[in-house]
C-alpha cells in the first residue's frame, strides 16, 4: 500500500495503484453492445445520448454461477470535451446511493471533461425503477452486481466507440460508485464478464463503502492502478478497515494495486453539496462493523484478523445490525483538494 497525505500530493505523483445480505455483479451474458440514440450539441459540448444493454443480478453467486441475468437498457450519457481531437480518453463516472445527481456526479464530469477526458454517466437506479427510499429501506441493500454490470456495460460501449481511446478509459465513483471502483478491478469479476483481455486503465474510488476485497493471490487483480480516496472521519468506512485490508493483501505477498489519500476533517459524502454540514444519518445501513468480504477464485470468504475464514451470511447480517447510520457532510476544501487529486492521478495513468 501507498499513502498519501494531501499536503504531499502536490509534491509527487500519485503512484499506480456492506456487506449486503446477498453477495451481489456481472456474468459473461453482459453484452455492452449499446445503441446510439442520437447525437445533439448542448452549448459548446457535443454530447451523444445512448443506451447500454447491461443485466440485472440478485446477487454475486449468479454471476460466479454463469446464471443468465435478467436484461436492462440503462440510459447515459457520453460527452466529449470543447477541444477538438481524433480520439478522447474517458472515464466512466458511477453515481452514489442517491442515484445521478448533477451537482455532484455531474459537476465532477464537467471538471474532467476541462482536463481533457471525454465522460459517460447514467443511473443504475433508476433504469431499474429503484428509488433512494426504497433502497435505504432494503434488506438487500443496493444492487452491487447489477452496478457492476453496468460498469463494464459502459466501459464496452466506449471500447468500441470511434472517438474513444479502447486502452484509456478509467472508472471513478462515489460511495457506492466508489465500490464499482474498486470492484471493476477485480481479475475474478472482469473475467466472469467475458471481456477479453480488455480492462480498465485506472480506477478511482471516492469514498467507498467497503464491502468488497480481493483474495490476497497472484493475479487478484488486473494489474490497473487503483486510487482510494478516505476521509479520516467517515464512519461508515473506518481507515482502519482499509488500512486492515491492505495489511492483510502485503503481508501475503500480493499487495494490492492501491495508493490511498486520507482528507482530515472529511466525512462521507464530502463532495455532496446538498447534504451540507456534517450530521448523522440513523436509516442508511452500514458495513461499518463487518470484515470484508473476499473474492477470489473459489468461493468467497471473509477476512478477520488478518486471515480469510469461512463466509456466513448470518454473521453477516447481525454485523450490519449492529451497526447502522453514519454520517454525511459536504466540504468544499475537500472536495477541490480530491478532485485536483483525481485529475492528477488520471491524467497521469489515462494521459491528457
Amino acid at each position: 500500500m501507498h499513502r498519501m497525505t494531501p499536503a504531499s500530493v502536490g509534491d509527487a505523483a500519485v503512484a499506480r495503484s456492506a456487506v449486503a445480505r446477498a453477495l451481489v455483479v456481472v456474468a459473461a451474458a453482459v453484452v455492452a453492445g449499446t445503441a446510439l440514440v442520437h447525437g445533439q450539441v448542448r452549448g459548446a459540448d457535443p454530447i451523444e445520448s445512448v443506451t447500454l444493454r447491461s443485466g440485472s443480478y440478485a446477487d454475486f453467486r449468479q454471476v460466479f454461477a454463469r446464471e443468465a441475468s435478467a436484461g436492462v437498457s440503462v440510459p447515459a450519457t457520453l460527452r466529449f470535451p470543447e477541444r477538438p481531437r481524433e480520439r478522447y480518453p474517458a472515464v466512466v463516472v458511477v453515481h452514489t446511493l442517491g442515484g445521478f445527481q448533477e451537482a455532484n456526479e455531474g459537476w465532477l464530469a464537467a471538471e474532467l471533461r476541462r482536463s481533457g477526458f471525454a465522460t459517460l454517466t447514467y443511473d443504475s437506479f433508476s433504469a431499474r425503477g429503484l428509488s433512494q427510499s426504497a433502497l435505504i429501506g432494503s434488506r438487500a441493500g443496493p444492487p452491487m452486481a447489477s452496478g457492476v454490470a453496468d460498469a463494464f456495460a459502459a466501459f464496452q460501449f466506449l471500447a468500441g466507440h470511434p472517438r474513444i481511446a479502447a486502452d484509456r478509459i478509467g472508472i471513478v465513483g462515489f460511495s457506492f460508485g466508489g465500490e464499482m471502483a474498486h470492484l471493476t478491478a477485480f481479475e475474478s469479476l472482469r473475467a466472469a464478464m467475458g471481456a477479453g483481455p480488455s480492462r480498465f486503465a485506472a480506477h478511482v474510488a471516492t469514498y467507498p463503502a467497503g464491502n468488497y476485497g480481493a483474495w490476497a493471490e497472484a493475479g487478484a487483480y488486473t494489474g490497473a492502478p487503483i486510487l482510494m480516496l478516505l476521509g479520516d472521519k467517515d464512519d461508515n468506512l473506518p481507515v482502519a478497515k482499509v488500512e486492515g485490508y491492505l495489511a492483510y493483501a502485503s503481508g501475503a505477498g500480493h499487495p494490492a494495486p492501491i495508493t490511498t489519500i486520507v482528507y482530515p476533517g472529511a466525512f462521507h459524502a464530502w463532495t455532496v453539496p446538498t447534504l451540507g454540514a456534517p450530521r448523522f444519518y440513523p436509516q442508511y445501513g452500514s458495513a461499518r462493523k463487518c470484515p470484508v468480504i473476499l473474492f477470489g477464485r473459489g468461493a468467497p470468504t471473509v477476512l478477520v484478523d488478518g486471515l480469510a475464514q469461512p463466509f456466513d451470511p448470518d454473521a453477516l447480517a447481525a454485523c450490519r445490525a449492529a451497526g447502522p447510520g453514519y454520517s454525511m457532510g459536504f466540504d468544499v476544501t475537500t472536495r477541490t483538494k480530491s478532485t485536483a487529486d483525481t485529475v492528477a492521478f488520471l491524467q497521469r495513468h489515462l494521459g491528457p
